[in-house]
């Protein structure tokens, strides 16, 4: 995922890393979870998760994902992203 400067920001205010936020929040709205790259040692300023999907419905999950995603840059983004 890319890391977002108001992302970053509240993230730090939470006291969590960018892509936990991302997880946490992903998690609350959703009920997918999903593991924070954070916690496998990835490289200061990227950000990633890890997931599994074992269930029927894939396409239904998908769409939550991407309809998640799309309102998480919208909402920490720059105007217009």
């Amino acid at each position: 995922i890319e890391l977002l400067p108001k992302q970053i920001e509240a993230a730090k205010k939470a006291g969590k890393a960018p892509d936990m936020l991302y997880c946490h929040e992903l998690l609350d709205e959703t009920g997918i979870c999903a593991i924070p790259g954070s916690g496998f040692g990835q490289k200061e300023g990227e950000g990633h998760f890890r997931l599994t999907c074992l269930c029927d419905g894939v396409e239904e999950y998908v769409d939550k994902l991407e309809t998640f995603h799309r309102k998480f840059y919208a909402k920490y983004g720059p105007a217009g992203q």
